[in-house]
């Protein structure tokens, strides 16, 4: 809960700061956490890193 808390307020203050500097870069931070936490949680998994992300996508 405290992760989906946070990634609210990275999207909040990056939405506010887009509308007030005008600068679309600001848009593009919510989802470069996104994907930083979905690397993390990957990375969390015990399992080796490839197999990991091949169970995730289905790629075999």
């Amino acid at each position: 809960m405290l992760d989906f808390i946070l990634l609210m307020a990275i999207t909040a203050i990056s939405l506010i700061l887009a509308l007030k500097y005008k600068k679309t870069f600001f848009l593009a931070i919510p989802f470069l956490s996104i994907f930083i936490y979905f690397f993390i949680q990957i990375v969390l998994v015990p399992a080796p890193f490839w197999e990991t992300v091949k169970f995730i996508f289905s790629l075999t």
